[in-house]
């Protein structure tokens, strides 16, 4: 088996960080990792907003913990906020050409290499899916038009127990043909 399916297999999302806070030189790692992922006709439709510092990092959390879900955001020690830019010509022709619009899956690949990177570097992650984005644009100073493409936590997890996966039966969802 490839080093990278044993990383995919023990990547797992991560609701609960240790007291541990992450190095930089880490989220530099993570950042890259996004920055080199691939895109539709290269257009690399993302910017990045690292959050590192506890007290902003704390702010953050608070905005992820709407309708009293995710109480263990907080103990989150960084967070990584992919946003989408605007593409280059060529993949926006070709949305009209073709019905794709490739940046949302660029962004989601981008958060991917992300949070694989991270559990390379020993990190725990986890993408958000429920956060106040107003709340977090006026935080960061994001412009309040701006589209997130991921709200990622990260930090070393309080349990590195892997979790056995339940994932569908490869035969159930693949035809070769």
């Amino acid at each position: 088996m490839s080093d990278f399916l044993d990383l995919c297999k023990q990547r797992q999302s991560c609701r609960g960080f240790s007291e541990r806070p992450v190095e930089h030189d880490k989220l530099v790692q993570c950042v890259e990792a996004g920055r080199l992922t691939h895109s539709g006709c290269n257009a690399q439709p993302w910017s990045f907003v690292v959050v590192e510092t506890p007290e902003l990092a704390g702010q953050v959390a608070q905005c992820g913990q709407q309708l009293k879900q995710n109480s263990w955001l907080g103990t989150a020690k960084a967070f990584i906020i992919v946003l989408e830019e605007h593409a280059v010509l060529s993949p926006i022709i070709s949305c009209f050409l073709d019905s794709q619009y490739y940046a949302k899956g660029d962004l989601g690949a981008a958060a991917a290499y992300i949070c694989l990177e991270a559990a390379a570097q020993g990190l725990g992650s986890c993408i958000i899916g429920l956060y106040d984005r107003k709340k977090i644009c006026e935080l960061l100073n994001i412009p309040a038009e701006k589209q997130f493409g991921a709200v990622i936590a990260l930090g070393y997890a309080s349990n590195d127990a892997i979790r056995s996966k339940k994932r569908k039966a490869f035969e159930d969802i693949v035809r070769f043909m």
